[in-house]
């Protein structure tokens, strides 16, 4: 029996597993994620650290499955994105990556925006925009910038490190080939740091000899250039088709919704998925928020086991409204000035009804994207494909379902993105003739959660509430932040002045 090495770069983990030809994983191992230096609008990883992950969990399936193991006949990884690596000629990088959460490029995006009007790319231009990093690169580190040679996403790093091939794809690095004439104009820097780029089923090259190991017994395994970890997700979830819809709720949220033709919609993202365009993007809540909240009040137990006990409490009749913008937010508000609060508070509330208001509010993000998505394809989608950590929970699903008035269909597949990146690799290995026939051979539905129409009405209210929550919080949470600089003398505070 042949398997393929299925890797999914998360955002708090590193995922690997053997999947076999039948979608069915034979071996899995996870890795911690790395420690992110993160203060104010800075985050920062060393790229290093995420070829350690893949030695460990790579090594870990090779001493736990060994036989598995030497029948490796290709290898896929799919990662976070809006990260950018920067390497020099080398290949070695020149700085700590700049991670999704990133925004110190706010300031030089809204003069990009001015410098490039006109320009199709220039009203998404934003501080997460890799364009607007790169230049943030040629301000504030001009030695670096000189020295550029190549910016890579994490995954399009692992394969250089395991192949020697400086590669990315469509998908992933969409924004910034849609900036590749203006890269010198408007920045200074070449645009041949855009690397080679190919599609997503494409081998990059096969593994370099003379690598330590595990990876020394993997020579001459073709490596597939994959995607993004959202685009093989929805490949795991079998949603990459036109008039679905999906929800991938990992560390980060995502939704979008796919159609044969292109259209834009105010703050989401549109980008040609290889044949098909998709209207969406990532949030920086989701699951993640869940874990915040449970960490706060849930205990040591595990997120899933802490979340369902806070929701099995009794809850108080007037519910909670939750803005999840806990770290300012991506799609559909572009925004990382944006903080999050619970609205409503009453004396008598208690744990159970501050979790019902997280997964309500995260509903009601879910509902405005897919909203903005449909209204601007003039069509509705039947369902929405779930996935992610969060999609273990029914009540999470149900909510999802009831508030964006939608069938939530979970996937059987506990990693899609792992399911994902194993299709990219055998559908590469031509083991399928196609990803949409290796979806349909190797996705399966777990469970079905329809919309009740009795709780329409109170959604619908709750809804409309945090509209007007957002509109009203907002200054708040602008002048909140730039408060944050002035801050040193206030009590408590002495310590956190200090720290990087």
């Amino acid at each position: 029996m042949s398997v393929v090495l299925a890797c999914d770069l998360g955002g708090s983990s590193f995922r690997a597993a053997l999947i076999d030809d039948r979608g069915i994983t034979q071996a899995e191992h996870a890795v911690p994620g790395p420690i992110l230096s993160d203060h104010l609008d800075r985050s920062e990883v060393r790229a290093e650290a995420w070829w350690a992950q893949l030695g460990e969990a790579a090594g870990r399936l090779a001493a736990d499955a060994p036989a598995l193991f030497t029948r490796i006949a290709g290898i896929a990884i799919c990662g976070v994105t809006r990260t950018q690596i920067f390497l020099g000629r080398d290949g070695r990088e020149l700085r700590p990556a700049m991670t999704w959460k990133d925004a110190r490029a706010e300031a030089i995006a809204v003069r990009l925006r001015e410098r490039l009007a006109g320009h199709p790319e220039a009203h998404r231009i934003n501080a997460f925009h890799p364009l607007a990093r790169l230049a943030w690169l040629a301000e504030a580190e001009p030695e670096n910038a000189r020295a550029l040679v190549c910016v890579l996403e994490p995954k399009d790093y692992l394969n250089l490190r395991l192949t020697g091939r400086q590669a990315s794809d469509a998908v992933s690095l969409a924004r910034l080939v849609a900036c590749a004439g203006s890269i010198e104009g408007a920045i200074g820097l070449s645009p041949n740091v855009i690397p080679t780029i190919l599609e997503p089923c494409d081998a990059v090259a096969p593994v370099q000899g003379g690598l330590t190991a595990p990876f020394d017994r993997l020579s001459g395994i073709p490596v597939f250039c994959g995607c993004n970890d959202t685009w093989a997700a929805v490949v795991g979830l079998g949603a990459l088709r036109p008039g679905y819809a999906y929800n991938i709720s990992g560390t980060t949220e995502v939704l979008g919704v796919l159609g044969p033709e292109q259209a834009e919609a105010e703050g989401l993202v549109t980008v040609d998925w290889r044949g098909l365009w998709h209207l969406g993007g990532p949030s920086q809540n989701g699951a993640d928020t869940a874990a915040w909240l449970t960490g706060l009040i849930g205990g040591r137990d595990p997120v899933g086991e802490s979340l369902e006990r806070l929701l099995a409490g009794t809850r108080h009749p007037q519910p909670l409204i939750f803005l999840p913008y806990l770290q300012g937010e991506r799609v559909p508000y572009w925004n990382p000035s944006l903080r999050g609060a619970f609205i409503g508070l009453g004396r008598q509330h208690g744990p159970t009804d501050l979790a019902y208001a997280v997964l309500e509010g995260v509903a009601c993000l879910n509902r405005l994207v897919l909203e903005r998505a449909e209204g601007a394809l003039g069509t509705r989608v039947d369902e929405i494909r779930f996935g992610g950590g969060a999609a273990a929970s029914p009540v999470w699903a149900q909510v999802k379902a009831d508030l964006c008035g939608r069938p939530i269909v979970v996937g059987a597949a506990k990693e899609p993105g792992l399911l994902g990146a194993a299709i990219i690799a055998w559908t590469g290995l031509r083991r399928f003739a196609s990803l949409t026939a290796a979806q349909d051979a190797l996705v399966g539905i777990a469970r079905r959660h329809e919309p009740d129409p009795a709780r329409r009405p109170a959604y619908n209210a709750l809804y409309a509430l945090y509209r007007q929550s957002e509109a009203a919080l907002a200054p708040i949470s602008a002048a909140l932040v730039a408060l944050a600089r002035e801050t040193a003398h206030l009590p408590g505070l002495a310590n956190a002045a200090r720290a990087p």
